[in-house]
């Protein structure tokens, strides 16, 4: 290992990133490494870890190198592997536009929830110097069958069973409140629902295709936003209203706001959803690798 290894920070909508570069997949990053960089007071911080490999060079993603020269390869921010993440998506997209890897427009990424399709908008300040939005394809949500219930301390709710390529469970209250601190993961019913954990949102009415939400992040705990999150709450939130967009043939479009800022979910007549929000690098530096080799051994 070299005695210095790259790193940047970046965020959407403040749901935040150690993102590392390595294209060749040559850094070992065990789940006591992932966690010790992500520790928000020994190490950089972060709800979770975006490690950047070509395709082609990780054992997981060979098989959509075709498709696409980037996975992401992430991790929560406790170490444990992850299916998908949305704000890291578009995080990961900016990191490949500001390394030169990407331009606006399209662009594919490879993730463990399949290949995902990425627009980068055009900056629109008159100096150029803000970032455009970034507009994800997430694919189609899947709706298991079975109802669920979520519950903090007495209380508990009945929730949406969504699956966004990792497993949500939407519950509607009446205060987002009554989430308590979400520092532990709410404890759901039945067990067998969810075999690997779930990520949990509560969800509050803000006004017409308005919602907010809070989220407990498996792995992570609360985080300020959860892409992923925001389309299932988005999906769980059209079926309650009636809106289908497969059976209206017209799209249903929610903006969702989370602690960290907005985001603005669409679903399509063909089941895509479309998630669109902000992504900003802030900070780039060197990592000690004595000091990562030290925390891990």
């Amino acid at each position: 290992m070299s005695t210095r290894i790259a790193f940047l920070k970046g965020h959407g909508t403040e749901n935040d990133f150690v993102i590392v570069p390595d294209p060749e997949n040559a850094i070992d990053l065990p789940p006591a490494a992932v966690a010790a960089l992500c520790d928000r007071r020994a190490g950089i911080g972060g709800d979770g870890l975006l490690h950047v490999v070509r395709s082609a060079a990780h054992p997981e993603a060979k098989d959509m190198a075709a498709e696409a020269e980037w996975f992401m390869d992430y991790r929560n921010g406790d170490g444990s592997v992850a299916e998908m993440c949305g704000n890291g998506v578009r995080v990961f997209a900016r990191y490949l536009q500001r390394a030169g890897h990407a331009t606006e427009g399209d662009l594919a990424i490879a993730t463990r929830g399949g290949v995902k399709t990425v627009h980068i908008a055009k900056a629109v300040s008159d100096n150029g110097s803000a970032a455009g939005d970034i507009t994800v394809g997430m694919g189609r949500a899947l709706l298991p069958e079975g109802d669920v219930e979520v519950s903090v301390g007495e209380r508990d709710w009945p929730a949406r069973n969504v699956n966004m390529g990792n497993p949500h469970a939407v519950a509607f209250v009446a205060d987002l409140a009554d989430a308590g601190d979400l520092y532990s993961p709410p404890p759901f019913r039945p067990a067998t629902a969810y075999p690997d954990g779930v990520n949990v949102e509560f969800v509050v009415d803000r006004g017409p295709r308005q919602v907010a939400m809070r989220v407990h992040e498996r792995g992570s705990g609360e985080t300020r936003s959860c892409g992923t999150g925001a389309c299932a709450v988005a999906v769980a939130t059209a079926r309650r209203d009636g809106a289908d967009p497969a059976v209206t043939g017209t799209p249903a479009t929610y903006t969702v706001d989370v602690p960290g800022g907005t985001l603005v979910i669409t679903e399509r007549p063909d089941g895509e959803i479309e998630m669109t929000g902000p992504a900003v690098i802030v900070a780039e530096g060197e990592i000690d690798a004595g000091w990562l080799e030290g925390v891990i051994a």
